[in-house]
């Protein structure tokens, strides 16, 4: 079948370019030329406008578009232009981290113009053109039977890494929790390896552990597969900010979990670590170095230079996943430093789907 994709940066045109390689036909829309042209080069054809998009996708009651911009207001704005195109019959496909109480919402509304909308929790990063994607899709049977095609071509293999959740908003719920627990797993694992190499009369091989664990250990996973490759390379990471972004699933994740009831204590820790790295200067933290020199006359620490930060961009479609790897950092071009709560590097970091946290502030 015929695909329209909106959206064709690291995800989205990696998710084309595979589509293309599974024979299906695919028509793209970016603000990018340099992302229409890559996509152009690889056989897909590249709209300049919503219009031509909607042109090249056939019939009215038998087109699908699948959207893949950032959670929030952005993915709002292009479901609504959508909504005013299509026809009844017609399918849009959220693929990004919206927040599944959003796509509930969306489908209700998309439901009564008689359009479909199919929501896709997809998981696959960088490796994904290579290794195929996970997609945890929710939505009407019919409409997920239709985009059977473009699910089997995107997946690790037609039988499996993908299938519906259920209804409209499962897709979404069930990646939010994929990646409440990705935080969880990332977090113990550098916790670990931070103790490990904290513990110096021992001048353990953190590297050679890691390829250890990575065959016949209870804690193999692809997450520890790819921490070792860095690790072959760099052992300190000393090029880059302990800064960690969040994109807002950890966060609502938490709180579905506050929700119904049921702790998720590791979860919500991991999320509260990143918080606290997105902190140039920790209020709290003053406020205790304020109360130890009141109570206890303590010597202490005043702020002299705030840290500068530099964005390195996120990895282009098409790019090989090496790119990604730590050892390639310094080599990439990073912008000047900036504030990291501008737009911009917001929507290059992933964090334009929930409200920036900032300490000093």
């Amino acid at each position: 079948m015929k695909l329209g994709m909106i959206g064709l940066g690291k995800m989205g045109g990696n998710m084309v370019l595979r589509l293309l390689r599974g024979g299906q036909d695919v028509v793209g829309f970016d603000r990018s030329e340099d992302a229409l042209r890559n996509i152009e080069s690889h056989g897909a054809l590249g709209a300049l406008s919503m219009d031509e998009l909607i042109a090249g996708l056939g019939a009215p009651g038998t087109r699908a578009v699948w959207v893949m911009v950032p959670a929030g207001e952005i993915t709002q704005g292009v479901i609504d232009d959508l909504a005013e195109r299509l026809a009844p019959g017609d399918i849009i496909i959220d693929g990004g981290n919206s927040n599944f109480k959003d796509t509930k919402r969306r489908a209700e509304a998309l439901a009564a113009r008689g359009l479909h909308f199919v929501d896709v929790g997809t998981s696959g990063g960088v490796w994904g053109l290579q290794e195929g994607y996970a997609m945890m899709i929710g939505g009407p049977e019919e409409a997920v039977e239709r985009l059977r095609p473009v699910f089997e071509a995107l997946a690790p293999a037609a039988d499996r890494g993908w299938g519906r959740m259920g209804p409209s908003g499962s897709g979404h719920y069930v990646k939010m929790v994929h990646n409440g627990i990705e935080y969880g797993m990332m977090q113990a694992y550098a916790e670990g390896f931070e103790l490990m190499q904290a513990h110096k009369d021992f001048n353990l091989d953190v590297a050679q552990i890691a390829e250890l664990w990575r065959h016949g250990s209870v804690v193999r996973s692809w997450l520890l597969d790819l921490t070792a490759k860095a690790l072959q390379n760099s052992t300190d990471f000393a090029q880059l900010s302990d800064y960690v972004a969040d994109s807002g699933e950890g966060r609502w994740t938490i709180i579905d979990s506050i929700e119904l009831g049921v702790p998720t204590p590791v979860i919500t820790l991991a999320t509260q670590m990143r918080f606290r790295s997105q902190q140039e200067v920790s209020y709290q933290g003053q406020m205790l170095s304020a109360m130890r020199r009141a109570f206890g006359g303590h010597a202490v620490k005043t702020l002299e230079l705030p840290r500068q930060e530099g964005l390195v961009p996120a990895v282009q479609a098409g790019q090989s996943p090496k790119a990604a790897a730590p050892e390639n950092i310094p080599g990439a071009a990073a912008t000047a430093p900036q504030n990291a709560a501008s737009g911009s590097a917001a929507q290059e970091l992933g964090e334009t789907g929930q409200q920036r946290v900032k300490g000093d502030e």
